[in-house]
């Protein structure tokens, strides 16, 4: 867990800390007391990283349903939400506090431990994956050398959840959207994380931060997009990918509401139905940040590069005395460069909106058939013709 948090609320002249989790509890120490046991600062430390990432999924769901309402409502030649605040933006918060105080309500014949935990586990899996989630160059929740593996890992428990829901609720819709979610899940996640492989292995890095980092270059054509050949079509295959990882149209058989009634969520109501729905934008934002990150540079873009260049990039120097403080002149490049990533990859978001309001839904045989036999080949290709093509460039350097 990094400084950055607790070292940007403290006083305009520059704070002495140390380096890496260190520095979270010196910190900690000196806002709440000398007196403290050190695994009371942990449990702290642990309570507000969750407390921040569960704000910013919170944030990030309300933005992403009002979006939506307005991408389809253009595409459809009307208006979408208009009049619960300025362009309808407090829609979702009126549907928050709606879904807040509907009546839980559990069926008569459901598995009611795994009907009520099936909820939790799909959140708390894509709040796991988003703490990997880098906000700035030098804020971050966590700093995971396997970041990106991390996020891959964390983002397919919820299958786990979606398949409880499905078979805990009794119900023969629930239980086919949870079979095509197992199903669609083993489909697309090989190539998935197969088409990973190829920037993964330009970037020589799992971790968020240092793949960003290695795409620095003022007129963008240091991202890994221009890097390889091989790169632009493992673009198109991850997102394709992610667009059934994250069950959204023309993959969405899950749901499937013009067949299933609403899949696996036919029977939740309340905040544990809008638990899936919080996972499902987290999820999106998520899958486009690292396809932002590994395929389109990140932080990195020609305004990020001119604003380093007059205040500094380097959030924590090193001292007179040796001590690490921090610098406040970066604070504006933080801010450019976080935002920089948050355009990326709302335009991932908004490009799976898109697709949703544009396209039919697929048969579920013609999603079988696409992920195993033409994905995952082309996945594999891209894989194999990446690693040749940087062993070539290797051996033509040496």
């Amino acid at each position: 867990m990094t400084m950055s948090f607790l070292a940007l609320a403290q006083a305009g002249t520059p704070v002495e800390v140390a380096s890496g989790s260190n520095a979270f509890l010196e910190g900690l120490r000196a806002a709440l007391g000398e007196h403290l046991p050190e695994w009371a600062l942990w449990l702290g430390a642990a309570g507000a990283g969750v407390a921040l990432v569960m704000g910013l999924i919170s944030v990030v769901a309300m933005f992403c349903v009002w979006l939506e309402r307005k991408v389809a409502g253009h595409i459809q030649c009307r208006y979408g939400p208009m009049y619960t605040g300025w362009h309808g933006w407090l829609q979702s918060i009126a549907d928050g506090v709606k879904l807040l105080l509907k009546e839980d309500m559990i069926p008569r014949d459901a598995d009611r431990a795994l009907f009520m935990l099936a909820p939790g586990l799909v959140l708390a899996a894509i709040v796991a994956a988003m703490a990997a989630f880098p906000l700035a160059p030098g804020v971050f929740f966590a700093d995971l050398d396997l970041g990106v593996f991390f996020v891959i890992a964390m983002s397919s428990m919820t299958t786990i959840g979606v398949v409880m829901a499905g078979w805990a609720s009794n119900s023969k819709w629930t239980v086919y959207g949870a079979m095509r979610e197992a199903a669609q899940v083993v489909a697309y996640e090989i190539p998935l994380g197969v088409s990973l492989l190829v920037p993964v292995m330009v970037a020589g890095t799992l971790n968020m931060n240092e793949a960003s980092a290695a795409q620095a270059d003022y007129l963008g054509m240091g991202w890994f997009l221009f890097k390889n050949p091989f790169m632009a079509p493992a673009f198109v295959l991850f997102f394709v990918a992610a667009l059934a990882e994250t069950k959204r149209a023309p993959f969405d058989l899950p749901e499937a509401e013009s067949e299933l009634v609403a899949g696996f969520m036919t029977e939740y109501s309340g905040i544990r139905w809008s638990f899936f729905f919080m996972e499902e934008y987290a999820a999106m934002f998520l899958m486009s940040a690292v396809a932002a990150v590994f395929f389109l540079g990140g932080f990195e873009s020609p305004l990020t590069h001119f604003v380093g260049q007059a205040f500094g990039k380097e959030l924590f120097v090193q001292g007179a005395n040796g001590a690490t403080e921090l610098n406040l002149q970066a604070i504006p490049y933080q801010a450019v460069a976080g935002l920089t990533l948050l355009v990326k990859t709302f335009a991932g978001i908004f490009l799976m909106m898109w697709l949703r309001w544009t396209l039919p839904r697929i048969r579920v045989d013609q999603v079988m058939t696409m992920g195993y036999k033409y994905l995952t080949p082309l996945a594999l290709v891209c894989a194999i013709g990446a690693a040749l093509w940087e062993a070539g460039k290797q051996a033509l350097s040496s």
